[in-house]
C-alpha cells in the first residue's frame, strides 16, 4: 500500500486523545457530491464540523450518512466538490500528515486474529513513527494512557478475540486515542451493542470530547441516543442534509416527518431534559394513481 498517493484512508485510531487537548481545525465539505461508480447518494452538501464538538448525523437507512462520513474521511473520493481540512484538500495530502490530525472508526472493522489487546491499540501510533522504528518510551507511555482513558487497562494482556463486544469497541475506541488525533470520525459505534453498553461507549465519547477537545462526528441510528449526546445534529434525506442545529432543532415532528416519514411526538427526556422522540406511526403518502402507499426506501 502507498501511504503518500494521497488517496489512502487516514484509518481510524484517534485521538489528541491521550494527554493532550484539542486544537480547532476546520474540517468541511464543500459542494460535496458523493457516491459509488460515479453515481453521487448526497448530493451537493456544504457543511463545517463545530470544532471541538460532538456531532451526530441521522437518516433512514440507505441516505447515505456512512458514505458522507467515508468521503470525509476519504476512504470514497468524492463525486463532486471537495472535502477540506483548514483549507486543504484532504484527498492531496501525504497519508502520514492527515492520520495526525483526523482519525476514522469504521463500523465493524475488523480483527487481525490472535492479536492482544495492547498490540492493537499501539497501531495507533503508526502515523508518529518509522515504518521500521520500534516503539518508544512514549509511545507505550501513550498506549497505556489510552487504555486507562477508556477503562481497560486490565485488559491489556488479553487477546481481542476474547472480549465481549462493548469490550471490543473500547479497544478500538483507545487505538483511536493512541493517533492522536484532534478530530475522530465514528460509523455507527453502537452497531450490535446492547443498551447498557451503547450508553457505556457514548459516556465515553462524550467524555474524551469534554475533556480532550477532541471534535467528534458519527453516524448513529438511534435518534433519542443522538438527541442526549450530540450538540450538533445533521439530518440526511433524498441526498441533502435538510435539517442541522441544536438537538432540539432538529428533532422535531415536522424533520423526523421528512427524513424518516415518521409521525411522531417530541417530549423532554425526563433524564438528560433533551428531546425524546415516541413515535405514533409510520406515514402513508398518496401515490400518483390516488392510492396510498409506504414512503419508497432510500436508494444508496
Amino acid at each position: 500500500m502507498n501511504h503518500d498517493d494521497g488517496r489512502t484512508a487516514a484509518v481510524s485510531r484517534t485521538g489528541c486523545g491521550a494527554g493532550g487537548v484539542g486544537r480547532d481545525h476546520e474540517l468541511a465539505g464543500r459542494d460535496l457530491s458523493c457516491g459509488y461508480a460515479g453515481r453521487p447518494i448526497v448530493d451537493t452538501v456544504s457543511l463545517s464540523l463545530p470544532a471541538g464538538k460532538l456531532s451526530v448525523i441521522i437518516g433512514s437507512n440507505g441516505c447515505g450518512k456512512s458514505t458522507l462520513l467515508k468521503t470525509f474521511a476519504r476512504l470514497l473520493d468524492p463525486v463532486g466538490g471537495s472535502v477540506v481540512l483548514d483549507g486543504r484538500d484532504v484527498h492531496r495530502m501525504p497519508t502520514k500528515e492527515l492520520a495526525r490530525t483526523l482519525g476514522l472508526l469504521p463500523q465493524s472493522p475488523l480483527v487481525p486474529e490472535g492479536i492482544r489487546v495492547s498490540d492493537l491499540v499501539a497501531r495507533g501510533r503508526y502515523p508518529h513513527r518509522s515504518l521500521l522504528k520500534p516503539l518508544q518510551r512514549e509511545d507505550l507511555r501513550i498506549v497505556a494512557e489510552s487504555l486507562d482513558m477508556v477503562g481497560i487497562a486490565s485488559l491489556a494482556d488479553r487477546v481481542v478475540d476474547e472480549l465481549s463486544g462493548g469490550q471490543r469497541q473500547r479497544v478500538w475506541i483507545a487505538m483511536a486515542l493512541a493517533q492522536q488525533t484532534d478530530i475522530l470520525l465514528l460509523d455507527e459505534p453502537t452497531t450490535y451493542l446492547d443498551v447498557a453498553y451503547q450508553l457505556d461507549i457514548l459516556d465515553t465519547l462524550r467524555r474524551i470530547n469534554r475533556e480532550r477537545g477532541v471534535t467528534i462526528a458519527m453516524v448513529l441510528h438511534d435518534i433519542n441516543m443522538a438527541a442526549r449526546y450530540a450538540d450538533h445534529v445533521y439530518a440526511l434525506a433524498d441526498g441533502a442534509i435538510v435539517a442541522e442545529g441544536a438537538p432540539h432543532e432538529v428533532v422535531t415532528p415536522s424533520v423526523l416527518a421528512k427524513v424518516f416519514g415518521l409521525e411522531c411526538a417530541i417530549i423532554e427526556d425526563p433524564v438528560s431534559h433533551t428531546p425524546l422522540m415516541i413515535p405514533k406511526a409510520r406515514m402513508v403518502v398518496p401515490s400518483p394513481d390516488g392510492t396510498s402507499s409506504e414512503p419508497a426506501p432510500a436508494v444508496g
